[in-house]
């Protein structure tokens, strides 16, 4: 299957509530799946510009063979993308009989509304809780200030570090901040596209929502530590990981899913990362015991879900009117089952000290739910720690400590959907140097201590036998007595 076919099959994948659009992208059998995720995402980004255009150029019926979700990858890769360079092959030749009338209704609709640059557009189609295109400076290639004087030179305007919410949600045109709570996220206005940024291209941006870095940055592991990324791919959080790390420590990250551990491992290299190894496992399957995780510390679980959060600022609200955010009864119960075991399994590493828990899916069976039951089989071992208390959204009030989860949203965060639950060790477990020590016989390794010990065990030896002689004479006694 070609690309164009491949974008135009997740997009009616995503609308038939078939997956997510990630997962969709993932599952699919086309090589470059960067590739396909880009043109996918801003194919969806521009939807309502490309059904305005299709639907004025009269497209689909000139070409009754032409399926919509098709039209409108074609559509934008010839009006917004690359323009088939390089390629197409039968349906460049398609769209070329419609380019003059195509463009002519793109311009026609750009003076309708009174805009000169595509981004306008979006602008102009914007929707209240749009979120912001949010990018993670690479710490491990780059830092926040040279990135920030990159962009600068670029003709952006840096307004840094925003203060408030508000200062984020009316962000426009060329200008960019910092995030007030992550030191190295910077923030755009949402139709800011930089997939083909060559710091991005370079490994030294990731562009990652907010929401998804939070789990990292709540789990902050200290350097040299070793960490398990129990559902490792596609690997954002895992290279945060290892830049919080600055790739000292080991992070094991696991996942089912060849392919996409193999996007991973290309994701990873990009970011210079080379603390991870990556194993094609069933993290349920991974011992505990096994001695080669008994300095684990740390564990992330971002387990398969719903999805029914997901919204970031490459894809549109339609997700949501599309109805993804409403999954059957009995998918919710398999997920919440399954996070369910996943959880308390992570929670049995002998030397874990906190783990993160997090979703992207609004359902409480998967979130709430599954925090109470892991926290009702520990037995007290561990609690939920109150992490950022001046975070807007909490946890719903289904239990007692369920105010310390994070909850997510456009509309309060503006982030994509996300639940966080971090989780503490309560109980005080004695490290294992004074133990041994405690166990040593310490007063026998040294010679000299040894030789001032010995008279001391011999100065009640002549009290014993003075014991065993008065009972000597007190029988002797006895026996002249009768």
């Amino acid at each position: 299957m070609g690309l164009y076919a491949a974008a135009a099959a997740v997009l009616a994948g995503v609308e038939s509530r078939q997956g997510s659009l990630k997962g969709l992208v993932y599952s699919s059998n086309f090589q470059n799946l960067k590739q396909l995720y880009a043109l996918v995402c801003e194919t969806q980004r521009y939807s309502a510009v490309l059904d305005a255009v299709i639907a004025s150029a009269g497209l689909l019926r000139a070409e009754k063979k032409l399926r919509p979700h098709l039209a409108k990858v074609l559509v934008y890769e010839l009006l917004l993308g690359k323009g088939f360079r390089g390629g197409g092959g039968r349906w460049k030749a398609l769209l070329g009989r419609h380019q003059a009338r195509l463009k002519a209704e793109l311009a026609r609709l750009k003076v309708h509304r009174g805009v000169s640059r595509n981004e306008d557009l979006l602008q102009e189609r914007s929707k209240p809780g749009q979120v912001p295109r949010f990018v993670r400076v690479n710490t491990l290639k780059t830092c926040p200030e040279d990135a920030i004087d990159y962009f600068k030179r670029q003709g952006f305007s840096y307004q840094g570090r925003a203060s408030s919410l508000e200062d984020l949600r009316t962000l426009k045109g060329q200008h960019f901040l910092l995030d007030p709570l992550l030191p190295e996220l910077l923030v755009f206005p949402a139709q800011t596209d930089l997939h083909e940024h060559p710091l991005y291209r370079a490994g030294h941006l990731i562009l990652q929502d907010k929401a998804s870095c939070l789990p990292a940055m709540l789990l902050s592991p200290t350097p040299g530590s070793h960490v398990i990324d129990a559902c490792a791919a596609p690997g954002n959080k895992t290279s945060y990981i290892a830049a919080l790390l600055k790739n000292q420590g080991k992070i094991f990250a696991f996942d089912q899913d060849a392919k996409r551990l193999a996007a991973m491992a290309t994701l990873l290299a990009r970011a210079g990362v080379s603390c991870c190894e990556l194993a094609e496992k069933d993290f349920l399957t991974v011992s505990p015991s096994e001695q080669r995780y008994g300095q684990v510390q740390y564990i992330l679980l971002d387990p398969s879900c719903s999805g029914s959060a997901l919204h970031t600022g490459m894809l549109s609200r339609q997700l949501e009117e599309h109805g993804e955010g409403t999954p059957s009864q009995e998918r919710l119960q398999a997920l919440a089952g399954f996070q369910q075991r996943a959880l308390c399994h992570a929670l049995r590493f002998p030397s874990l000290q906190r783990l993160v828990y997090s979703t992207c899916s609004l359902c409480q069976e998967e979130n709430e739910d599954v925090v109470r039951g892991a926290l009702q089989q520990t037995s007290g071992t561990f609690r939920l720690a109150p992490v950022l208390p001046s975070w807007p959204h909490r946890g719903l009030s289904t239990f007692p400590g369920s105010e310390h989860c994070l909850r997510a949203s456009p509309e309060t965060t503006l982030t994509g959907g996300f639940f966080i639950a971090v989780f503490e060790r309560a109980e005080v477990v004695p490290s294992p140097a004074p133990q041994t020590s405690a166990m040593a016989p310490e007063p026998l390794s040294p010679a000299p201590q040894t030789s001032a010990m010995a008279p001391e065990p011999l100065s009640p030896a002549p009290k014993r036998k003075r014991k065993r002689k008065r009972r000597a004479a007190a029988g002797a006694g006895m026996q002249q007595s009768t």
